[in-house]
Order: C-alpha cells, then structure tokens, then sequence
C-alpha cells in the first residue's frame, strides 16, 4: 500500500482547526499515514494515537518547520498540511498517489483550495498566471503551500524548503527548483483541500519580507540577466498598488536588505528550464 509521511506545521494558535486537520488525515482510505505534528516554538501535546509530536524551542519559520518535521516521518511520498487546512475526502490521497503513479514527470501536486463555506477563493490560490476555471488542472508556476504533495527525491533535489525565507515566497521557491530538477509541478484543480478565506494582515513586515524574500529568490534561482526583469516588475506592481506611505516604505527596506545580504545555495536555472515555464504560461520574469 501507498504510504505518505504527513507533516503539519503549527503555531498551536488554532487547535479545533488543527484536530479537524489531523483527523482528516487519519481518515484517509487506500494509503498510509505516518503523522507528525510540529509545534512552531511550542510543544504539541494531546494528539491522536499514532501522531507524533516535534516541539521546535522557537519559532524558526514555515520553511524551516517543514523541513525539521521531514526527519521524523517516511513514506513514498511527502505531504505537507497547514493547520487550517484540511481534506474533506477520505481519497484526498489516495488520488494524488495515483497522479504520482501514473505520471512519473509529476514531481510535486498542489491541490483545489476551496473555503468550504463557499466564499470565492483569491486568485492566488490556482498557482498559474491565467487563472481560468479554478477545476481545471494544468502545470503550476507558482504554489499555495497549505496542502503541499512531493516525492522525497525531489524534495532533496531541490534542497528542501529555503529556510531562511522564514515565510513569504518559499512556495515559488521549491516550484521553480521543481522545475529546474527536470519534474513537472502540478496543480490538481479536480481535487479539492478545504481552507478558510482569510486576509492576511498587511503590516509594515508584511511588505518588508515580501520585498527581501522576491530579491533572494531571483538571487537564488534566476540567470543573472533575469533578475533585475524579475525584481523590477514586482517592484514596479507593487509600488503602483501600495499607497499607504509606511508600507511603501518598508517595501523599499525590504528590496534593500534582499540586495545587500545573500541567499544561500544560489543555484540558477537552467535555461532550458526558462524555456519550459515559458510554455507552461508564466516565464520567470512576471
């Protein structure tokens, strides 16, 4: 039988969502779980039977919490759940092992996010540059990382999740080193996770990190020639959607802080790589 290693990432700020998230994984039918719950600067206690717990002493970050939760489970695939996320059928999946079966290019799947109070979800929740019918699969250029499915292997290629991201961006981070490993991400529109409609506060950090984290990941991943295009258009549609003057200030702080300190593990893309992103529909430059 398909086996998954699941890890759920938690601050412990939302622990009815959190138990509805872990039983929806326990209740999957047609593969195996093995679960650990990893408490962000906390220790989680009171889990199911069978849930491990990983108390991290701090806060290190979504990406860094991912990665630390990957050392305490196995399994043929890898699946990463928020824990305000959860999967309302119980072949939620058992459906993605078949895509990963049936399709060896197939290196990571995001699935649906729909509200399941039915409030329309946001735009940036179907990972491509023309939305279209949210049901539609299609290669994806970008990720909603609440409910996150990869192989291992790719997972190691591509160096886990950037951890010094702490957050913001960490998704299109792993997808174009998807990308560059030679697998294709894929965006399973036919396959639904359940997530909350939520507007993320858009404080003065909020835009600092948004602007370092675009920096370092053109600084990480692109072809030099391309990091200025790719900088510079998010710095200009940013610029033109923020009015608020301490939040264009702290973008500013934020671009400066991502040209002034290197990322780790640089690593441009190939090419080739360029090439097949810009057919999938988003060349990475927008």
């Amino acid at each position: 039988m398909i086996s998954f290693g699941v890890v759920i990432l938690t601050m412990g700020t939302r622990p009815v969502e959190l138990r509805r998230g872990i039983e929806s994984v326990l209740s999957q039918k047609g593969v195996t779980t093995d679960i650990v719950v990893v408490g962000n600067g906390w220790v989680p206690t009171d889990l199911p039977a069978g849930v491990k717990s990983l108390g991290l002493p701090e806060n290190v970050g979504i990406p860094a919490g991912r990665n630390a939760g990957v050392h305490e489970v196995s399994g043929d695939f890898l699946f990463f759940l928020d824990d305000d996320a959860d999967l309302p059928a119980p072949d939620f999946l058992a459906r993605l092992a078949i895509i990963f079966q049936q399709r060896p290019e197939v290196g990571l799947i995001q699935p649906r996010v729909v509200d399941p109070t039915g409030i329309p979800g946001p735009g940036r929740w179907v990972p491509r540059l023309r939305m279209g019918d949210p049901a539609q699969p299609s290669p994806a250029t970008t990720l909603w990382e609440g409910a996150t499915a990869i192989r291992p292997e790719v997972l190691t290629a591509c160096g886990g999740w950037p951890d010094e991201f702490f957050y913001a961006h960490e998704g299109i981070d792993l997808v174009w080193r998807v990308w560059d490993a030679g697998y294709v991400p894929w965006y399973a529109g036919d396959i639904v996770v359940h997530h909350p409609v939520i507007n993320p506060l858009r404080h003065e950090e909020f835009y600092r990190m948004q602007a370092r984290n675009r920096v370092w990941l053109a600084r990480r991943n692109l072809p030099v020639v391309l990091e200025p295009l790719y900088v510079g258009s998010w710095t200009v549609l940013t610029l033109a959607r923020t009015k608020d003057k301490k939040a264009r200030k702290a973008f500013i702080a934020g671009l400066r802080e991502g040209v002034n300190t290197s990322p780790l593990d640089r690593t441009p893309m190939k090419w080739s790589t360029v090439w097949k992103m810009t057919k999938a529909g988003r060349p990475p430059v927008i």
